[in-house]
C-alpha cells in the first residue's frame, strides 16, 4: 500500500502520517514535505524515484508523470486496468494527502506581481488531488487536515467507508475549484476597471467561499443556515470577533451587516455615527460630535422600533454611551472596539451579542438567487458630490438643510425601497420603507416623525411620478426635498413644490434597494 503526501498547509501531517506508516503504508512524497516528514524520524521514497524522472522546471513538474497519474487512476477492479498498470511497472496509490500552494496569502501582499501570482499558481497539486478524487472508490484523498484524525482512525480500523471516501472526494472537488476561482478572480479583477462589462460579468462565474459558522437555523426554525466568508477577507461582520453573548444567528448576521454598514456609511461627515436597525432596516440614525449624544440622537428616532434592535458604531464606544444605553434590550452591538470599561458594563447584558468588527473591502459584485439562477451587479458604491446637485424652485435652501439633505441622502440609500426619509440635524426622524406605493412611504415617515417632522428634509431613494408625494411631505411638515428627479412629470411636482413653499433639489441618481 502507498501513500502519497505533498501539501502546503502541513498541520497535523506528521502525525498522519506516522499513522499511515504504522498501518503498512509505503510513505511517497515531495520537497518540503517530505523534508518535514523525514526530520521527524519517517521513512519517505521520492516521488522521482517512482517516476524515474526528477523534478524541473524549479519544482514546477514533479508528480505529472504516467506511473504517479496512472498509479491513482487505475481501476483496482478492471482487469484491463490491473494488467496495463503491471505492465507498465505502476504501482496503486491508495491515499493521496494534498492542499493547494497560498494563491490568496500571495496576492493579498500589498507589492505582489503578476509574475509572484503567477508562480504560486498550483498545477501538479490539483490534477492529482481530481485525479484521486475522481477514483474515489479506490484512493482516499484528504485535502484538510481537519479530516485527517477520522481518517486516520479509520484506516487504523480497517479502511475508510465507501460514504467516506465520497465525502472526501466532494471537499476535494470543491477545494480545486474554489482555487480556481481565486486565480480566475484575479485575473479578472485586473480588467473590472475598464468599459467592457465581459470582463466583470464573464459568461461562467463562480464565488468561492469558505465556511465560518453554522447557525441554529436560518431566518426561520424550518430553515438550515450557513455563514461564508470571502477568502483573504478579514474585515466585516462574518469575520468579526465575538466579546460577549449568546451564539449569533443567521438574522443577527444579517441585520448587524445592515447596522455595520449604516453607521460606516457617513465617514465623509467626520462625526460619530450611531445606526439602530430592525428587520434590516434603519429605524434610528444619527450623527453628532459625540458619540453619547448621536447615540441618544438615533434611539430618539424611534424608541419603540429600538427595543431587541441591533447598534452599529462606526468608532470606539465610550463607557459614557454604554451608560446612556442602560434599560434597552438589544440583541447585537456591533463597533470597532470597546473602551474596557464600556465592555464591562456590556458584559452585564446575559445575552447581547457584542462583536468587535475590522473594516472590510466592498465587495467587486452584489449576488441575489432568483429562481433557475442568480442576479449580480455592481455595488452601489458611487461617489456623489452635493455642489453638483441642482436647485429645481424658486426658493433656495438654507446651509443647514444642504446638510440635512447630504445626511438624509445618504440615510435613504440604506432603506429598501420605495425609501422616504425625513431628517433633522443630522438625525433620522422617520422612514417608510418597501412600500408598493411611494406616496404610503411618505405617509409613513411622517407619521412616525410626528411632531418633529415640521422643519424636516425629506429623502427619495427615486423620482416622483406625482405631485402626491410632495404634497404628503408637506402636510407632514417637511420644508425641504432631495430626490433624483427624471420623471416625465417633473415639471408638475416642482410646480407643487413652489406652490406650497418647499425647496426642492434633483441628485441626478437614483438609488434603489431591493
Amino acid at each position: 500500500m502507498k501513500a502519497l503526501l505533498s501539501a502546503y498547509d502541513r498541520r497535523g501531517l506528521v502525525d498522519f502520517a506516522k499513522v499511515l506508516a504504522a498501518s503498512g503504508f509505503e510513505l511517497l512524497s515531495t520537497g518540503g514535505t517530505a523534508n518535514e516528514l523525514k526530520t521527524a524520524g519517517l521513512s519517505i521514497t521520492e516521488v522521482a524515484s517512482v517516476s524515474g524522472a526528477p523534478e524541473i522546471l524549479d519544482g514546477r513538474v514533479k508528480t505529472l508523470h504516467p506511473r504517479i497519474h496512472g498509479g491513482i487512476l487505475g481501476k483496482r477492479n478492471n482487469p484491463a486496468h490491473v494488467a496495463e498498470m503491471e505492465e507498465q511497472g505502476i504501482e496503486a496509490i491508495d491515499v493521496v494527502v494534498n492542499n493547494l500552494y497560498p494563491f490568496q496569502k500571495t496576492i493579498a501582499k500589498p507589492d505582489v506581481t503578476l509574475d509572484d501570482a503567477l508562480e504560486n499558481i498550483d498545477i501538479g497539486g490539483p490534477a492529482m488531488t481530481r485525479a484521486a478524487a475522481k477514483n474515489f472508490p479506490d484512493v482516499v484523498i484528504v485535502v484538510d487536515p481537519s479530516d485527517y484524525e477520522l481518517v486516520g482512525e479509520m484506516i487504523a480500523n480497517g479502511g475508510v467507508s465507501m460514504d467516506q471516501r465520497r465525502r472526501l472526494a466532494s471537499k476535494a472537488f470543491q477545494h480545486v475549484a474554489g482555487y480556481d476561482t481565486l486565480i480566475s478572480a484575479y485575473l479578472r479583477e485586473s480588467d473590472s476597471s475598464g468599459e467592457d462589462k465581459s470582463a466583470l460579468f464573464p459568461e461562467e462565474l463562480t464565488f468561492g467561499w469558505n465556511r465560518v459558522a453554522i447557525p441554529r437555523y436560518g431566518e426561520n426554525p424550518h430553515q438550515a443556515g450557513g455563514v461564508y466568508v470571502t477568502p483573504g477577507e478579514t474585515g466585516g461582520i462574518v469575520n468579526a470577533k465575538q466579546l460577549h453573548g449568546i451564539d449569533m444567528s443567521y438574522l443577527n448576521y444579517f441585520d448587524a451587516d445592515a447596522a455595520w454598514v449604516a453607521a460606516n456609511s457617513f465617514e465623509s461627515f467626520g462625526q460619530h455615527c450611531v445606526s439602530i436597525v430592525k428587520h434590516a432596516n434603519p429605524c434610528g440614525l444619527a450623527t453628532h460630535e459625540n458619540q453619547a449624544e448621536a447615540y441618544r440622537k438615533a434611539f430618539a428616532g424611534d424608541t419603540i422600533s429600538a427595543f431587541g434592535g441591533i447598534v452599529g458604531f462606526n468608532s470606539i464606544v465610550t463607557v459614557e454611551t454604554a451608560a446612556a444605553m442602560k434599560g434597552l434590550l438589544l440583541d447585537v452591538i456591533a463597533a470597532p472596539g470597546y473602551q474596557p470599561e464600556a465592555l464591562e458594563i456590556f458584559s452585564k447584558r446575559k445575552r447581547t451579542r457584542i462583536l468587535e468588527v475590522q473594516p472590510s473591502e466592498t465587495p467587486l459584485l452584489n449576488v441575489r438567487n432568483v429562481t433557475g439562477g442568480a442576479l449580480v451587479q455592481q455595488p452601489d458604491d458611487i461617489v456623489e458630490v452635493a455642489s453638483s446637485w441642482k436647485v429645481v424652485t424658486k426658493k433656495q435652501p438654507t446651509e443647514q438643510q444642504l446638510s440635512d439633505m447630504a445626511f438624509a441622502w445618504k440615510a435613504c440609500q440604506l432603506v429598501h425601497s420605495n425609501a422616504i426619509v425625513f431628517v433633522k440635524e443630522s438625525m433620522l426622524q422617520g422612514m417608510g420603507a418597501g412600500q408598493p406605493n411611494r406616496a404610503i412611504s411618505v405617509y409613513l415617515a411622517g407619521r412616525a416623525a410626528g411632531e418633529d417632522a415640521f422643519g424636516c428634509v425629506m429623502a427619495s431613494d427615486a423620482f416622483f411620478p406625482f405631485a402626491d408625494g410632495i404634497e404628503g411631505a408637506a402636510e407632514a411638515g417637511a420644508v425641504a426635498v432631495v430626490q433624483p428627479g427624471g420623471s416625465v412629470k417633473d415639471q408638475e411636482v416642482i410646480e407643487a413644490a413652489d406652490r406650497l413653499g418647499l425647496v426642492m433639489v434633483f441628485t441626478g441618481t437614483r438609488h434603489f434597494y431591493h
